[in-house]
């Protein structure tokens, strides 16, 4: 790799051109998916299904609130992000008459890279192999212009929601005898993710790293046939913000994003107020086909929630307090990889057998608690890092195999 010297040649985003609330955004949307994550490092990935692992009073309580206003929504959010960054990074290149398509392959390399590094050393549940897989389709359907964009990626994302809910609603309506195969095979899971438990628990690094790899096989089947379709819908929708430009100037739609928060907020409380009629916990054996809808419900709810945290974020930094009080995250989203894959690694020392083997022995509060003291370390990190460097140290590897140069690493001072 050298200095690319020539005017038109491929180049990485200037510092200078960066969208603020983008930055803000991932920050956000980062300590989500923490919220998130941190439960299926508590437990295996597999127990998804399950609902919420609770336990009793604060737990419970915590539990149910990040299952209810976290769960499954920030990696919506995320992945509409990602969207966005791709229209921003094609309109660039076409701007300034460079190429795209390799560069963006080769960025699309590269992050499937991290996925099936992060999958195999630190965490089945990585996002970012299915994100390159996915954002494939966003370069097969580059030339899909206008509200195309949008209603294609609501289909996706809505169509494969109903099916799960469908199918959730005739495994319960079906005779006892014909359940009989799928029961079997949920009464297998649950005897796999009892196994898995004890092995992250107490499992040295090599024993950890196969039951890892075998969680992910294990889940394949369902982030091709339902993940893959359903992330690349929302990259489709958030392609349209970028193209519509609600995002760049979201001062001139400022009713558009009033709409967006009060529509999303009424359609995502209908689908978790549904979800939750079926219930938060379920026994795999014998209430998997409650839990199936339940799941299919909570699922259809986060596209609608995710874009009304979209349009109240949007709403607020628009906003002098809003402004002040959500700028410290932009340091963390400008780090956005580093920081995800970092959550990874410190959380698998925390629960792991390899680490301090805490699997299964921290409560649902202390989980919440413990992200909030990380991600306040991240921000303030982020900060201190970037005021002395150009970017996060993961960004700069996976900038310079992007555009096959190396990128200014350290700030230049005057002096």
């Amino acid at each position: 790799m050298g200095v690319a010297q020539d005017e038109g040649a491929t180049r990485p985003t200037a510092e200078a051109s960066r969208l603020p609330l983008m930055d803000m955004l991932r920050g956000f949307a980062l300590l989500g998916v923490f919220l998130m994550n941190i439960d299926f490092f508590n437990r295996p990935l597999m127990a998804y299904s399950a609902g919420i692992d609770g336990g009793t009073g604060i737990d419970t309580v915590a539990a149910v609130l990040v299952h209810v206003l976290v769960q499954g929504k920030f990696w919506v959010l995320f992945a509409l992000l990602f969207g966005m960054g791709f229209a921003l990074m094609r309109d660039r290149a076409v701007a300034a008459g460079r190429p795209f398509v390799a560069v963006y392959l080769r960025r699309l390399l590269l992050l499937a890279t991290f996925g099936a590094l992060h999958i195999v050393l630190l965490w089945p549940g990585d996002i970012l192999l299915a994100y390159a897989m996915a954002a494939l389709g966003l370069l097969a359907l580059g030339r899909l212009s206008g509200n195309g964009a949008w209603v294609l990626g609501a289909m996706l994302y809505v169509g494969l929601s109903v099916l799960a809910v469908a199918f959730g609603l005739l495994l319960m309506v079906m005779p006892p005898e014909a359940l009989a195969p799928v029961r079997d095979e949920y009464a297998a899971m649950g005897v796999a993710i009892d196994a898995a438990a004890k092995v992250y628990s107490t499992g040295g690094f090599a024993e950890v790293t196969v039951q890892r790899v075998e969680d992910y096989i294990q889940l394949l089947g369902s982030v091709v046939f339902f993940q893959l379709p359903m992330m690349l819908g929302v990259f489709l929708i958030g392609r349209w913000f970028v193209a519509s430009g609600r995002l760049q100037a979201p001062e001139r739609h400022h009713r558009f994003f009033v709409m967006l928060a009060a529509v999303g907020l009424l359609l995502g409380a209908a689908g978790v107020a549904g979800s939750l009629a079926f219930g938060s916990r379920f026994d795999l054996a014998t209430e998997f086909a409650e839990g199936t809808a339940a799941t299919g419900l909570m699922t259809l709810a986060s596209l609608p929630l995710s874009l009304a945290y979209l349009a109240l974020f949007v709403l607020a930094a628009q906003t002098g307090t809003g402004q002040r009080l959500l700028a410290p995250l932009a340091p963390a989203g400008r780090m956005a990889l580093t920081n995800y894959l970092m959550q990874s690694l410190v959380a698998s020392l925390v629960f792991y057998g390899y680490g301090f083997g805490l699997a299964g022995e921290v409560g649902r509060a202390a989980q919440v608690a413990f992200v909030i003291v990380v991600f306040a370390a991240q921000v303030a990190f982020s900060r201190w890092w970037l005021a002395r460097f150009t970017m996060g140290p993961l960004e700069w590897l996976w900038r310079a195999g992007t555009y096959l140069q190396w990128p200014p690493m350290r700030r230049v001072t005057a002096g």
